[in-house]
């Protein structure tokens, strides 16, 4: 009987067990008292012996894959996969896959909630009350704001939706966009410096890939706009952190609202703790009840699928160029 493993956050529940035990699989869960985002280095200890796995963000670098000659298919929770070495994967035959179109609204209301925490001074006034203040501010609108989305894939889409409902403008900026979708919502597509130039919000939805990494850095967040916002519920990688604290500091930007990090858990010692005009979450923007339930079935689906000789096309990743995959070799 194959054997899959589960290591992506709050596995113990979910469609996952019926669907790979009606497929076939024996299948066990990280223990609980293992962190494999803080405890890395465990990973090849613990997937030793597993054919596949539904994975979090544990990295599988060529080093680890190496060492996990029974594994054939890393199947993700969610739909980033920077932790995974694709290129070793295609070498050593391994698949990865995705689970697209599941949590694009969940991320979409995590995005919409960091901006209206900070338009609304949410944590401010929150810490105000309960410490028997009561303080006034004045802070912009946000109906009437322009709002510029970064990335126009299917998260970016259902902020643009949202956005529209909310009374903004709507600047896109993706390399691949949805021409059809833009035209549909009256949606401006845009150069990258344009969106930067006169958006008021600036909402990051790309992947993080060679060209991707660290576009938001110093020359980037000089071209915002001053006093605007930066979002940030895609990856920790699209962002130079130093850069970013250093136009916090100086007021440039007037606050950011991040989800993702460089590093996660984020470092109690990071600056961005300890700046008033920083609003915080811990990587939950793809984390609700529908998309954890649909993210955990179509992830154990696509492992049953690959067992069985299909070849779930819209969720791998890799091995583009490769044909006759089979499980058994």
């Amino acid at each position: 009987m194959p054997r899959a493993f589960c290591t992506a956050k709050m596995c113990d529940f979910g469609p996952h067990f019926e669907i790979l035990q009606a497929g076939g699989f024996e299948v066990e869960t990280v223990p609980a008292d293992v962190d494999l985002r803080k405890e890395p280095h465990r990973v090849v200890e613990q997937v030793q012996g597993y054919e596949a796995v539904i994975a979090g963000a544990e990295p599988y670098t060529r080093e680890v894959l190496e060492q996990l000659p029974d594994l054939k298919v890393i199947s993700r929770y969610g739909v980033g996969y920077d932790a995974v070495d694709l290129e070793a994967c295609d070498e050593l035959g391994k698949v990865v896959t995705i689970t697209p179109g599941v949590n694009h609204h969940s991320v979409a209301e995590q995005a919409f909630a960091l901006i209206m925490g900070i338009a609304r001074l949410s944590r401010s006034q929150d810490q105000a009350v309960r410490a028997g203040q009561w303080e006034w501010h004045l802070t912009p609108r946000v109906w009437g704001s322009t709002i510029g989305i970064m990335g126009l894939g299917r998260i970016g889409q259902a902020m643009a939706t949202r956005a529209i409902g909310m009374g903004m403008t709507v600047l896109a900026y993706d390399p691949f966009p949805n021409q059809a979708f833009a035209d549909e919502h009256q949606i401006k597509l845009v150069a990258l410096d344009e969106l930067l130039e006169q958006s008021d919000y600036v909402t990051l939805h790309l992947p993080v890939t060679p060209e991707t990494r660290d576009i938001i850095n110093k020359d980037t967040l000089a071209k915002m706009k001053t006093g605007s916002v930066l979002i940030n519920t895609a990856r920790g990688g699209l962002v130079d952190e130093e850069a970013l604290i250093e136009a916090l500091e100086s007021g440039h930007l007037r606050a950011a609202g991040l989800d993702v990090y460089k590093k996660e858990p984020l470092p109690v010692d990071s600056p961005l703790i300890k700046l008033e005009n920083v609003l915080l979450s811990c990587h939950t923007g793809g984390l609700d009840r529908e998309s954890h339930r649909d993210a955990y079935a179509m992830a154990a689906q696509n492992i049953v699928r690959l067992y069985q000789g299909d070849w779930p096309e819209e969720c791998v990743v890799n091995l583009k160029n490769t044909t006759g995959w089979k499980w058994s070799k």
